[in-house]
């Protein structure tokens, strides 16, 4: 890898070039990410980031080629929603296999210093504001651009997930009437607009001064964008902070304020709540399924400590479906 990676910057920087510092990063359950620097002793050293396919039969994860990612954040960057700079596509000539290099972005994505250090004390009053308005660009990317992109409904996404959850095995009667609710309260689906799929923490890079990076697009598709909004309000992405709504960090309305003061169409608070009860009931599936990977001898620390948290989206789902003052007026009455 060094003498390939030593080949590309040269290649894209200057004879003088060399790779070094190079380390594989945690995190990425799908897409391998490595750290790495082109260091010269005639030039600035850039900081790199390496993002490729694993050396697995599988081409594409999440039915997205790692060259569309690359593209769709080549886009976001031309549409003023913060993303690391693609600087080259892989090619076979390359000898490293599929992905793209970009530059590396400082900054902190680890929600527990984002929603309790000192250091973000100034941001996080406005951090919700700021994201509703790049929720909004993002949304807007003309999706023609991208023919390759799945189409994705609400029912199509249900279907999914029942399918997973039926295949792991674990009933869990709390699921089963979130899985009725979802079905009978979809709203009407709004004409496709291109979705992030996974904005939540972790995802996006900050600093004292805002967010500097949107990261991690495998999931990108064409769909309801309200879906993005909601899953960025699902009560595991607030951390323990619940009283925030927006990540543990910040309210709907100045989510919303944020979405519609950068040209997005008017939030709809109860099309949001419909997308927050979907993102719970998608994570406690997810949490499942790392659950049934436990079982079935994946002894790692990963599936362990995700598998728990099933029951955590159970109480979240049962918050929103039937809320403590829903059942206390059903008692006294």
């Amino acid at each position: 890898m060094a003498e390939a990676l030593t080949r590309l910057v040269r290649r894209l920087f200057g004879a003088s070039y060399a790779a070094g510092a190079i380390a594989r990063l945690s995190g990425g359950a799908s897409q391998e990410t490595w750290a790495f620097e082109a260091v010269s002793a005639d030039a600035p050293t850039r900081r790199l980031i390496l993002r490729r396919v694993p050396s697995r039969p599988s081409a594409k994860v999440g039915g997205m080629a790692i060259e569309t990612e690359a593209a769709l954040m080549r886009a976001a960057t031309a549409a003023a929603v913060p993303s690391p700079e693609v600087l080259h596509v892989l090619t076979p000539d390359d000898a490293l296999g599929r992905g793209f290099v970009m530059a590396r972005v400082e900054g902190e994505t680890i929600p527990r210093k984002i929603l309790r250090d000192e250091a973000f004390a100034g941001l996080r009053p406005r951090l919700a504001f700021e994201i509703g308005g790049i929720l909004a660009r993002l949304h807007t990317i003309d999706p023609a651009g991208f023919p390759e992109l799945k189409v994705l409904s609400a029912a199509d996404e249900l279907a999914q997930l029942k399918e997973t959850y039926r295949a792991d095995g674990q009933p869990r009667p709390v699921f089963e009437v979130a899985f009725r609710w979802i079905a009978e309260h979809a709203p009407a689906e709004p004409t496709p607009a291109l979705v992030h799929g996974d904005f939540r923490h972790g995802n996006f890079i900050v600093d004292g001064e805002g967010v500097r990076a949107i990261l991690d697009w495998e999931l990108a598709h064409l769909g309801d964008p309200m879906r993005d909004l909601g899953w960025i309000c699902t009560n595991s992405w607030r951390f323990g902070a619940i009283d925030h709504e927006v990540g543990g960090f910040g309210s709907l309305d100045q989510l919303a304020a944020g979405y519609e003061a950068a040209g997005g169409a008017k939030v709809d608070p109860a099309r949001v709540r419909f997308w927050e009860v979907f993102g719970s009931l998608r994570w406690g599936v997810i949490c499942l399924s790392m659950l049934s990977r436990f079982d079935r001898g994946d002894r790692s620390i990963e599936p362990a400590m995700i598998g728990r948290r099933a029951s955590e989206t159970e109480i979240d789902l049962l918050r929103l479906l039937a809320p403590r003052t829903r059942l206390d007026s059903a008692v006294s009455g």
